[in-house]
C-alpha cells in the first residue's frame, strides 16, 4: 500500500502513524509543508492519505502562513474522497477532512492539552475499526478547535472538554481530533513551542502540567492506534 503523509510542522510529527506504516511494509512518502514541499500533483498513485496536525486552522490565510494553503489541501483531500481512498485526519488534519466534506470547523468548548480519557458513543462502540478502544481510553490532546459535522457524519468518541474527538465521515474516512500517536519526544517538541506553558495550565481545566505529560507512558494508546490502523487497512 502506498501511503502519503502531509506534515505541517516539524513538531507535529506522525509518530506512531509513521512507525506503524513502516513496520507493516507499506510504501511511504511525505509532504513537509514547513520545508516548502509542494502537495502531490497526482493523487491517483496513492492508496491512503494521512494529514497531521499543526497550529494553523482551516481558516488560516496564506498571508498568515505562506506555506499552508488550506484551500489547496482541502481540494487534494476531496480528490481522495472522490476516489474512495483511505483518509485519516489528525487534529488540524481532522478539521481539514471535515471541511472537504463541507463541514465547517468550530471552536471546541474547552482547550485541551495533555492526556485525558475519551468515551466512545454507541456508534463508536459499534464501529468495527474501534474495537480495541473499549468504552473509554486515555489519549493525547493538543487542540482548541474541532471538526465540523454534516448530516451523514457520525461522532464516535467524545471527551469532557470536547464533543467531537473522533468523527467518521465514511467507512474509509476518519477524523481524529485526539492524538494517539504521541510519545515523550513528540511532547517535548510540542512543549518547546509553548511560552510559559505551566502558568497557562493553572488557568485552564484541561491543560495538564508539562511534567505529567513528559512522564506518561504512551504505550497503550500507541498500541490501540496500531490496532485501529490494522482494522482499517485489513
Amino acid at each position: 500500500m502506498k501511503i502519503h503523509f502531509i506534515v505541517h510542522e516539524v513538531f507535529e510529527a506522525p509518530g506512531t502513524y509513521w512507525e506503524w506504516a513502516k513496520n507493516r511494509g507499506h510504501e511511504l512518502s511525505v509532504t513537509k509543508l514547513y520545508e516548502g514541499d509542494c502537495l502531490p500533483k497526482d493523487s491517483s498513485i496513492y492508496d491512503m492519505l494521512i494529514i497531521m496536525g499543526g497550529p494553523q486552522s482551516p481558516t488560516t490565510k496564506l498571508s498568515e502562513c505562506p506555506y499552508f494553503d488550506a484551500l489547496a489541501e482541502i481540494s487534494l483531500i476531496q480528490e481522495f474522497i472522490k476516489a474512495d481512498k483511505l483518509i485519516i485526519g489528525v487534529c488540524l488534519g481532522a478539521q481539514l477532512l471535515g471541511e472537504a466534506y463541507g463541514a465547517t470547523v468550530e471552536h471546541s468548548p474547552e482547550k485541551e492539552i495533555g492526556n485525558f480519557p475519551i468515551s466512545l458513543t454507541e456508534s463508536g462502540q459499534a464501529d468495527e475499526c474501534l474495537k480495541a478502544f473499549g468504552k473509554s481510553l486515555t489519549v493525547g490532546h493538543w487542540h482548541g478547535d474541532m471538526p465540523g459535522l454534516i448530516e451523514t457524519s457520525e461522532v464516535l468518541a467524545v471527551s469532557q472538554g470536547c464533543p467531537r474527538q473522533i468523527v467518521k465521515y465514511s467507512s474509509k474516512h476518519y477524523a481524529f481530533q485526539c492524538h494517539l500517536e504521541f510519545s515523550k519526544p513528540l511532547i517535548e517538541a510540542l512543549l518547546a513551542e509553548e511560552v510559559d506553558y505551566n502558568e497557562k495550565a493553572k488557568s485552564h481545566l484541561y491543560l495538564q502540567e508539562a511534567n505529567a505529560m513528559l512522564g506518561y507512558d504512551y504505550t497503550e494508546m500507541n498500541h490501540v492506534l496500531e490496532q485501529f490502523l490494522d482494522a482499517l487497512t485489513g
